[in-house]
């Protein structure tokens, strides 16, 4: 509808990835950096993560684009709760080998006799896996152990791992998974969109489908379009493509703060954005899933889930503030009531005992109130630290 009103070609916002709509953020152009160094080592494991609608199989797909069939094969898998001997038939379907009926050890000679034509012809081969955070560890060593195919001295296989978040933290942390992080040669984390980067992603997608002008963006409108999606371009496109719908109801030729205000009202009523959490520009972590069910029960105590840390330790520091401001209120009426006592006993130097007593109980209060509050910036402080992407690329 919209597309015809404002003279389209295509719907410029569509959810499902196209390559043809690449825009290359910043954090678009680090993760095809580190693709490119783990792909010119033509071995182990290239680890790629982002929060849901980060753009990471548009950025695949752009790659796919880019390489030469003649001199590299790829397979590519969407996983869906996969063993070890499922991860393994899948795998070589997706090569285009004939294993349906066949056991794992007829899979495996398969995938491995189709890597060694491959290597003969002068063909390198990758595997691309994606919703990594679905896979069990069962089916993520399987990977590690169709990684160790190699013609002589040759690798024959390497592996492109797509996941969400969660993924990353069970990669880094999970005892089971020492082996398969030694050979993570490059890894990255696909963030949002930076605020000056929505106005030129937005007319980008629009010029990939023959727009003219029409509509015209209010340039006050971009800061509040980043505010209300993160900055997730799967959120903007959300956003974008209801600014549209709406401008063309209305007749509109100028999209304007007032329409995006109502757009976003609209979408919360609906729940359009339910799939985020507090933090604006992450999603929400889903409750299940093989790999965080496992990880949840062998992995250190610092992976439980941080949104859930953060929320926690956010509520103790307002409750200890609260106390706190509590305390100090009384503290200033005792004085006020001290300084009436003072006034009261003007030849009397010597305070009664139990105002003595009241004031150090006090200021013992208050110092053990401070201590409370500085251990819990420090344990925020050390959550946050250990989110750094670079957790994952150390392994």
């Amino acid at each position: 509808m919209f597309d015809e009103f404002y003279g389209l070609t295509a719907r410029p916002f569509q959810l499902t990835p196209d390559p043809n709509f690449y825009f290359e953020s910043a954090t678009h152009r680090k993760a095809l950096s580190y693709l490119g160094y783990g792909m010119a080592q033509s071995e182990g494991f290239i680890v790629i993560t982002g929060e849901v609608g980060a753009g990471k199989s548009t950025l695949v797909a752009h790659l796919m684009q880019k390489i030469d069939r003649a001199q590299m094969t790829v397979g590519q898998v969407v996983t869906s709760n996969l063993d070890g001997a499922e991860l393994v038939h899948v795998a070589a379907q997706s090569f285009g080998l004939e294993v349906e009926g066949k056991d794992k050890a007829s899979a495996l000679g398969a995938i491995e006799n189709f890597l060694h034509d491959e290597a003969r012809a002068g063909r390198r081969t990758m595997l691309v896996v994606d919703e990594s955070q679905n896979l069990s560890v069962e089916a993520l060593e399987e990977l590690r152990m169709l990684s160790n195919f190699q013609l002589g001295a040759h690798p024959l296989l390497q592996v492109l791992l797509l996941g969400q978040p969660e993924f990353k933290q069970v990669l880094a942390q999970h005892a089971a998974l020492e082996q398969l992080r030694q050979r993570v040669i490059a890894a990255h984390h696909l963030g949002a969109m930076e605020p000056n980067e929505l106005k030129p992603y937005i007319e980008h997608r629009l010029g990939c489908v023959g727009w003219q002008g029409n509509p015209e963006f209010d340039d006050a409108i971009f800061a509040e379009f980043h505010k209300a999606t993160g900055g997730v371009p799967r959120r903007v496109n959300q956003v974008a493509t209801r600014l549209l719908l709406l401008g063309a109801v209305e007749q509109r030729t100028k999209i304007d703060s007032a329409m995006l205000a109502a757009v976003i009202e609209e979408m919360q009523g609906d729940n359009a954005f339910a799939d985020r959490d507090n933090n604006v520009g992450s999603a929400a972590m889903p409750s299940s899933g093989p790999v965080k069910h496992v990880a949840a029960v062998q992995a250190a105590p610092e992976a439980v889930a941080t949104p859930v840390v953060q929320e926690l330790a956010q509520d103790q520091i307002d409750a200890i503030l609260a106390e706190r401001d509590s305390q100090i209120k009384e503290l200033q009426q005792a004085v006020v009531e001290l300084s009436r006592l003072v006034e009261a006993k003007s030849g009397d130097t010597e305070l009664p005992k139990e105002w003595v007593e009241k004031i150090a109980g006090m200021d013992a209060r208050l110092d053990e109130q401070e201590r409370t509050v500085r251990h819990v910036l420090t344990m925020m402080i050390e959550w946050i630290e250990s989110e750094q992407p670079a957790q994952v690329a150390a392994a």
